[in-house]
């Protein structure tokens, strides 16, 4: 049995445990068995997810993501927020990093840091439209607000890729099973991959509400790679400006798509919860 220290921090309650392996090694782990038994809420910590972070020759540390349910995951927006807040806390308050995630170059920027509460902005990189690269099973080349078909119901969907795939739906209100729905859209035969869903509700030009569906985690208190996705669907529908606040039930993330090369930043809170020790048995 492996016992393990853990650093468990959430972005707007998106739950996520840091697992540090530049500062302590552990042998051989199941990466995807450690995931689905910490974050299982009652039997295990509790999370959404977990990060686990090595040495990178090109940045300064590399990151990896897996799901609740075990599955890896390309990017996470809040993940990085996270990393970011531990790695200033553990590594000397540095305040501009550089993290590997996906053989991707993300950068962060600690604007406030404090003991156990941070505002972090970073880079998401640029946003993929093409259907190949999201990817998504259909012969269009682009899938702007265009609808899928699943149990002989129509749902319009913007497909994007903002370095894991997302299905955003604009709606008038939130009065349906949204969660329902979600899982559905997830899992259906669109995404060979799965996907992420948003569901999104304008509220001006600058503002949305945002209700997420998190894949292989289901809803989550927050996404940032969904705020981000829902921000720039929202600008190629002509219903947002490229800055934008999307509010979730415990707060703000806020979203820049610079006109000037396309990347994509996120800006928004990141608070540390405690640090324990986990005996993690394989079996």
């Amino acid at each position: 049995m492996n016992k393990i220290d853990f650093y468990p921090y959430h972005g707007l309650g998106n739950a996520i445990i840091i697992i540090d392996l530049m500062k302590k090694r552990y042998g051989a782990l199941d990466f995807n068995k450690l995931a689905e038994k910490m974050c299982r809420f009652h039997f295990g910590l509790g999370a959404d997810g977990i990060l686990v972070l090595t040495k990178s020759r090109k940045a300064d540390c590399c990151i990896d993501l897996f799901n609740s349910d075990g599955s890896w995951a390309e990017k996470s927006g809040n993940g990085l927020r996270i990393v970011a807040a531990y790695y200033y806390s553990a590594y000397g308050r540095k305040k501009k990093l550089t993290f590997e995630i996906n053989e991707e170059i993300n950068t962060a920027e600690i604007i406030k840091g404090s003991r156990d509460y941070y505002s972090i902005r970073v880079s998401l990189g640029k946003p993929k439209f093409l259907t190949k690269l999201v990817p998504m099973k259909t012969r269009a080349k682009f899938h702007i607000n265009a609808p899928i078909e699943i149990e002989k119901a129509k749902f319009p969907i913007t497909a994007l890729s903002v370095g894991n795939p997302h299905a955003v739906m604009f709606v008038d209100n939130f009065d349906f099973d949204w969660q329902e729905l979600g899982r559905i859209i997830e899992n259906c035969r669109y995404f060979p991959h799965r996907t992420n869903v948003e569901f999104v509700k304008i509220v001006n030009k600058s503002k949305v509400i945002l209700n997420d569906w998190e894949r292989g985690a289901g809803a989550t208190g927050s996404s940032g790679t969904g705020a981000a996705a829902s921000v720039v669907a929202g600008v190629v529908n002509g219903y947002l400006k490229r800055r934008a606040e999307v509010v979730f039930p415990s707060g703000s993330l806020f979203v820049d798509w610079s006109e000037d090369d396309d990347t994509i930043f996120l800006t928004g809170p990141v608070e540390f919860v405690c640090r324990g020790e986990y005996n993690f048995d394989p079996a």
